[in-house]
Order: C-alpha cells, then sequence, then structure tokens
C-alpha cells in the first residue's frame, strides 16, 4: 500500500535544500515587529513580558538552528526546544516558537539514528517543563499541555511519514529502473539472437557444403560467394541493431526489415535448404511492429529448419491482410542436421513473447506427417 503513495508537491519541496535559511530569516526578522510582540505560541499562561536581551537569545536559538536543519537535525531540534524552553517560561511568547514544529517535522524527516531513543528523551523533557509551567503560571489546564504535546507528537509523526514515503518512492523507483534495464538486457539478447543465430547458421551450413565441392570449381565457387553474402548482410543486420541500441537514433527505422522476407528465403535456399514461399496481399506501410515481428518469425523458423530439418522441403506462407498479418512455416519431414551449433530454446520463446506483445497468437510443434510448423497471427498496430 504505501509504494502507493506520493508526496504532494508542496512536500516534496520540504525535502529540498532551499527552504531552511529563507525560513529562518523569514521567522527571525518577523519575531523582532513590534506589531508581532507576544503574539507567538503562548503555553502555560505566564503573563506577556517585554522583550529584553533573554528575549534576543530566545529568539535566536529558536529561529537561526533551523538554517542548518537539513545537515543537523538532532541538534537543530535541542537549540529550538531549549529556546521555546526560555521563551514560554519568560513570558516573551514570540513568534519564533512557530519554528518548534517546524524542527519536529525536519527531525522525524530527516533523522537517521536514534530515533527512538530521540523520541522518548524529548517526550520527559516536555514534562518538567508542563509542570514548571502549570506551576507558576495561570490559565492553562492539564488538558492543553496534552493538546499540546499531542500537536508536537503529530508534526513528529507527519515528519516521519513524510521519510518513510520518500524511501517507499525511492525503492519504486530502483525497481522501475531495476526492471528497465532488465526488460532492455533481454531485448537485446533476443535482438541479437535473432540477428547472429540466422546468419551464423546459414553461414556453417553452406561452408559444411563447400567441403564436399572441391571437384566442382564452378558450384564450390557458388557456395563460397554464399558464405561471402551471407557474412556481408549479417554485419549490415548487426550494425543496424547497434543502430537502433542508440539513443540518438532516429525512430522512424525502427523496423527496416519488416518486408524483407523474400530474401530470407532465398538466403536459406543458397544454404541448400528448399523452400517454396508465397506471400498474399501488400505489405502495409503502417504495419509498424507487426511487420517487424512478422520478419522475425520467418527468419527464426527457417533458422530452424536449417539446424534441424537440413534438405527437407520447406514451405513459408505470408499473407498482408488489413487487420493482422499471419504467417505459417513449416518442414516436410526431420531431415537431416546441419551441422550447426543446438539451440538454446530462447528463439521461439522470444517469438512467442513478441505476437504476444501484440495480441497476437503464436503455435509451433511438430505436424501429423512428422514434420514441424510454426505459425503466427500478427495483427497489425496491435488491434485484435
Amino acid at each position: 500500500m504505501i509504494d502507493r503513495l506520493r508526496i504532494p508537491e508542496p512536500w516534496r519541496r520540504f525535502g529540498g535544500t532551499a527552504w531552511p535559511f529563507p525560513l529562518a530569516l523569514l521567522l527571525l526578522v518577523a519575531s523582532f515587529l513590534p506589531a508581532l510582540h507576544n503574539n507567538g505560541t503562548q503555553l502555560g499562561g505566564m503573563p506577556d513580558r517585554p522583550f529584553d536581551a533573554l528575549a534576543v537569545v530566545a529568539i535566536a536559538l529558536q529561529c537561526l538552528p533551523l538554517a542548518v536543519s537539513r545537515r543537523w537535525p538532532l541538534l537543530c531540534l535541542v537549540l529550538v526546544m531549549l529556546g521555546f524552553t526560555v521563551d514560554q517560561l519568560q513570558g516573551y511568547h514570540s513568534l519564533a516558537g512557530t519554528a518548534l514544529p517546524v524542527a519536529l517535522l525536519n527531525a522525524g524527516f530527516r533523522l537517521e539514528r536514534y530515533r527512538g531513543a530521540t523520541t522518548l528523551l524529548l517526550s520527559l523533557a516536555y514534562v518538567p517543563l508542563a509542570l514548571v509551567l502549570f506551576r507558576f503560571g495561570s490559565g492553562e489546564t492539564p488538558a492543553g499541555f496534552v493538546m499540546f504535546y499531542i500537536a508536537l507528537v503529530l508534526a513528529w509523526v507527519l515528519g516521519t511519514w513524510l521519510r518513510s514515503v520518500r524511501a517507499a518512492e525511492a525503492e519504486r523507483r530502483r525497481r522501475v529502473a531495476e526492471d528497465t534495464r532488465t526488460a532492455e538486457r533481454t531485448r537485446i539478447a533476443r535482438e541479437l539472437h535473432d540477428v547472429v543465430t540466422h546468419h551464423v547458421t546459414a553461414m556453417v551450413v553452406q561452408a559444411e557444403a563447400a567441403r564436399y565441392l572441391t571437384a566442382a570449381p564452378d558450384r564450390l565457387d557458388q557456395s563460397l560467394s554464399a558464405v561471402t553474402d551471407t557474412g556481408r548482410q549479417a554485419i549490415s543486420d548487426l550494425r543496424h541493431l547497434l543502430d537502433l541500441l542508440n539513443p540518438d537514433h532516429g525512430a522512424e527505422t525502427a523496423t527496416p526489415m519488416a518486408g524483407r522476407i523474400l530474401p530470407l528465403v532465398e538466403q536459406t535456399r543458397r544454404a541448400g535448404q528448399p523452400v517454396e514461399f508465397v506471400e498474399e496481399g501488400t505489405p502495409a506501410d503502417s504495419a509498424g511492429s507487426a511487420g517487424f515481428v512478422a520478419h522475425r518469425v520467418v527468419q527464426e523458423a527457417l533458422t530452424n529448419a536449417l539446424k534441424h530439418a537440413h534438405g527437407s522441403p520447406t514451405s513459408v506462407e505470408v499473407h498482408h491482410g488489413e487487420e493482422e498479418i499471419t504467417v505459417e512455416v513449416g518442414t516436410d519431414g526431420p531431415g537431416t542436421p546441419a551441422g550447426a551449433p543446438a539451440g538454446s530454446g530462447r528463439g521461439l520463446a522470444g517469438l512467442r513473447e513478441r505476437v504476444d506483445a501484440l495480441g497476437g497468437d503464436f503455435t509451433a510443434g511438430r505436424r501429423a506427417d512428422g514434420g514441424f510448423a510454426v505459425r503466427a497471427r500478427i495483427p497489425v498496430e496491435g488491434r485484435p
């Protein structure tokens, strides 16, 4: 519950550094204005007394410590209480008495150590002050002393509450920052997985095939050219990904690969995978993240086909609708392993997260004929 609380803006400024000195100066000047003499806090009913040298000391003790209240909250509170005691016992009743609840509020907000002991000692110190004022003063009832004590306690409690809310807010901000960093690291890892795994898998498959083509120079040259082209494409995609991770990079190029499904198919074919490609409809310019996710689905599915079903007939079907993009990539059989490193399982899980984030549907699993199929329904711009 407390982590949902927010400090209102006026109270938020209380924790700043600008208020102590101006407030101390204001109270000091106001306390010496003749029109405000004997118009401050009155506890115990002591008769009013004209200001003298001791009044100057009492007022100074109550006002000036506020200037250092941020750095030394306990010292400030003790000095203010001492000045307030002199003020009330002598009957000055100066406006400087207003500094006491302020000092209590500040101490409750800033005091780091000995909070319980401070509360106990200050409460005990109030008892003899009340007894002396009750004995020598007039007009103050025991209930009045109790009410004044409760008012002081409320000032301390308010400062403590502000402290707890500030701590909760700082913890919330820390958690948000940590969650943001984690999400960003996950996103970067996912993007690197999608880009690197696809291109490296294709290069490994192409290089493995080139080992058996030494007797056919023309085909060997084509295979090595395919490896080179794949490597260049990997460098280009990695550069683009690093650009996207740059905070100063423009958002207008955030999804440049959204319509580049055919090059993925051609690259997979050059790696020796028979792929049948069917694309219906025209990719919308405003598809946004949906087009990008569709590209990633095809990319990961073809990468897995190369890894786990090399040489098996593969089909890619993409349908661009007004409301959604549907993608289906399937293999007809298990094929033969390509010799590429085993996957971590992150790819399909990442695809599911991407599609779910847009409100779509994603399935991946074995087909009845022994093949494997990946299907995705991706709403355009997150529309259902």
